[in-house]
């Protein structure tokens, strides 16, 4: 119990990172310590992981010879390598205890609500201080960018329209509230990619649920109150427009290619270039080198494993995620306790994926987070198999119910 708490709390420090290193590096580094010389044990299925990201952080290291200036290069790359080594953790203890994933779930929309309210309450200025939780006039939580604060809202939210689809209605109210907390955050920080990974996530969850669900009473159910969701979420959209400053903002953020898109040297002029250059350079430039050859950094994570990870990190990058998404797929539609865990998780991911294409996601905690999640619910599904095939129980977790109702006493 002890340690699914400490569980928690790492994942909560992770809307919380105004400062580096955060609280949750801090913490998770210790945690991290002390499970590694008590019981934290890497099974076959996690084993692949762990090897594809120590490939990258090879990839990664072999960048830093070609550097001339090292005196942040390293600092960029142990945080890289601490980041992997929590997703590694995160998969490692889901596989060792399912029910943990319920709990992971709720810290992460404790948090995010959280965050999510001061971004909302510093964007119209009606708390002291309110400026440290926003950035160029957009709401950037308790973080240090509104491209990272906007996705980070993405997954918990999805979380609770997963409640509020397949739970009571009794508890709806406090699960819509939630949801539209979130809703207004992410919107408040203007960022396209958020934007579009919400938009893409909440419609897969819709999707994917009519496919698993067969009964036409629970389908219309679904239909429904995602009817009503959606209506409830455009007329809360509609009055916000309705301030001028916010009116402004979605008018000029809502442009396709902004000025800064475009052009010469451009954000995709860029990528061009850099890919091109790339070709040419098989252990990369090294992190943080690409912003001083063009005007701004990659902003791209192919792109961005390839100069700061090399070709080695670029062909372990793409492995990974390949395999993990169609770990996740497999499960997808499987009648397990850990599906919808496992569902939310793969869903957000394959959004940032997409949004790679456009944002560098490589130093954002909750992406590792993602593949933890999708890999620890890869090996239960292997144990599960192996169990079955020799006529065992799947273990003490195979019956745990994943709730989607936020609860305060399951971070003691």
């Amino acid at each position: 119990m002890l340690g699914s708490g400490a569980v928690c709390l790492g994942v909560f420090l992770q809307g919380f990172v105004i400062v580096e290193p955060a609280p949750h590096e801090l913490f998770m580094a210790g945690l991290i310590a002390v499970w590694a010389l008590s019981s934290l044990t890497i099974s076959r299925a996690v084993a692949p992981l762990a090897v594809l990201l120590i490939l990258f952080m090879v990839g990664g290291l072999l960048s830093l010879t070609v550097m001339d200036d090292l005196s942040v290069a390293p600092m960029y790359m142990a945080v890289s390598g601490f980041l992997c080594l929590t997703s590694i953790f995160y998969a490692a203890i889901i596989e060792a205890k399912a029910s943990r994933l319920t709990l992971i779930y709720q810290a992460w929309v404790w948090s995010a609500v959280i965050t999510a309210l001061l971004g909302i309450l510093g964007y119209f200025g009606v708390i002291p201080g309110g400026e440290a939780f926003t950035l160029y006039d957009r709401a950037k939580g308790a973080f240090q960018d509104p491209n990272v604060f906007g996705p980070f809202l993405v997954a918990p939210s999805l979380y609770l329209m997963h409640g509020l689809l397949t739970g009571r209605l009794v508890q709806l109210p406090l699960r819509a509230l939630g949801i539209l907390v979130m809703g207004l955050g992410l919107f408040l920080s203007f960022s396209r990619a958020a934007w579009a990974l919400y938009l893409f996530a909440a419609c897969m969850l819709v999707f994917i649920m009519l496919l698993k669900e067969r009964t036409g009473a629970f389908r219309l159910k679904i239909l429904v109150i995602t009817l009503f969701g959606t209506l409830l979420m455009v007329s809360s959209l509609v009055v916000a427009l309705q301030i001028p400053q916010v009116a402004n903002l979605f008018s000029s953020r809502t442009q396709l290619v902004q000025e800064y898109d475009g052009g010469h040297l451009g954000r995709f002029d860029r990528h061009r270039i850099g890919f091109l250059m790339s070709m040419e350079k098989p252990l990369g430039i090294g992190p943080m080198e690409f912003s001083k050859i063009f005007p701004e950094d990659e902003h791209n994570i192919w792109l961005k494993s390839l100069t700061s990870y090399g070709w080695l990190g670029f062909v372990s990058y793409v492995t990974l995620i390949l395999i993990t998404l169609a770990i996740g797929f497999k499960g997808l539609l499987l009648d397990r306790p850990w599906q919808p865990a496992l569902m939310i998780a793969w869903i957000v991911l394959l959004g940032h994926v997409g949004i790679g294409n456009v944002i560098d996601t490589d130093h954002w905690r909750h992406f590792f987070l993602l593949l933890g999640i999708v890999w620890g619910c890869g090996a239960l599904e292997w144990r599960h198999r192996r169990a079955v095939s020799v006529s065992q129980p799947t273990g003490p977790d195979a019956k745990f119910r994943f709730s989607a109702l936020p609860s305060p006493r399951s971070h003691r």
